[in-house]
């Protein structure tokens, strides 16, 4: 019976731990304002298990990085920019 108590202390640990520790390319996709596209493709797949059945889910999840990431260089290019223009 003393054997269960640790078992499941230490279980109730590791979901603890895995609870605060979200996946880096989770967090990347969040702040990307792109996770309903991804969870579309992703429900897609789960329901379909057919990448090709999903290309309307994968080429709005595609477009929606895109932008983000020419969002991104844009605010990047206009930082590099205003810092220079200070010198």
């Amino acid at each position: 019976m003393s054997t269960s108590v640790p078992q499941g202390h230490t279980w109730a640990r590791q979901v603890k731990e895995e609870d605060e520790e979200e996946d880096p390319l989770d967090q990347l996709i969040s702040r990307s304002g792109c996770a309903a596209s991804h969870y579309a493709v992703q429900e897609c797949m789960a329901q379909h298990q057919d990448w090709r059945q999903c290309q309307p889910q994968v080429q709005a999840f595609r477009n929606c990085m895109s932008e983000q990431q020419a969002r991104r260089r844009e605010e990047l290019q206009k930082k590099k920019e205003q810092a220079s223009a200070h010198r």
